[in-house]
């Protein structure tokens, strides 16, 4: 989650003409033809600390999800919640414009999806400049041996605990309980207050009011497996 003090950035996208075979993969193409909503790598990063110049109304608080895979919960949000900007960080072309497609079918100005490296983020985002973070099922990684490959890790906490302002929301659901359990122990390093921990949300109800059902979500749904889910907000410093 570092970003280095000097030098270039840590992760650099290629134009089409970069490659040896552009035509090799035609959703890379495809993605520079939906800018907006698509940001692509190589302009990401110069919306560090100015993502409302991103969007038609500038001054909205930012909330970011983290993977949105096919854009179903990145553009239902934002539908939801207009009265937020919403930004989502993909690294695969083919997600990239599946979230630019659900964005645009939505309707909505208010999301936008940059290409990048999830494990990357402080390039994007400066401290203290979201006002939300939103992680829905994230991969596992359930063998030690992978552990390095983790998203949900006690870096990602402290880089959330930097980045979101006081206020700010996280939001964590997974079919996979380890995954929620390491935001929520190591937030108590951090200031962060838990406002509550759902072990099933099909039992329980989710720990927010207007929880949107992803597909990935509902095949869980269909087999009677839980869901386990997060939310906490960012205390004052």
């Amino acid at each position: 989650m570092k970003r280095p003090v000097d030098g270039p950035f840590q992760f650099r996208g290629k134009r089409p003409d970069e490659y040896p075979l552009p035509d090799l993969n035609p959703h890379m193409k495809l993605h520079y033809e939906l800018v907006p909503p698509v940001v692509v790598a190589e302009e990401a990063p110069n919306f560090r600390g100015r993502w409302g110049d991103a969007f038609p109304e500038p001054d909205l608080p930012v909330h970011l999800e983290i993977g949105p895979g096919n854009g179903f919960y990145l553009a239902g949000m934002a539908d939801r919640h207009p009265e937020f900007n919403w930004v989502g960080v993909e690294i695969r072309y083919k997600r990239v414009v599946l979230v630019a497609k659900k964005i645009i079918a939505a309707g909505v100005s208010n999301a936008r999806v940059a290409r990048y490296d999830a494990w990357q983020l402080d390039d994007l985002f400066e401290p203290g400049e979201l006002s939300g973070l939103h992680i829905n099922f994230p991969d596992p990684w359930k063998r030690e041996i992978n552990a390095k490959h983790r998203l949900v890790n006690a870096e990602l906490v402290s880089w959330a605990a930097s980045v979101l302002r006081p206020g700010g929301v996280v939001r964590i659901k997974s079919d996979h309980r380890p995954n929620v359990a390491r935001f929520v122990d190591a937030a108590t390093n951090h200031p962060f207050s838990m406002v509550n921990f759902i072990d099933d949300i099909g039992r329980n109800g989710a720990p927010w009011p207007d929880d949107l059902v992803t597909n990935y979500q509902s095949k869980f749904i269909a087999r009677g497996e839980p869901i386990f889910a997060a939310m906490l907000t960012r205390d004052d410093d």
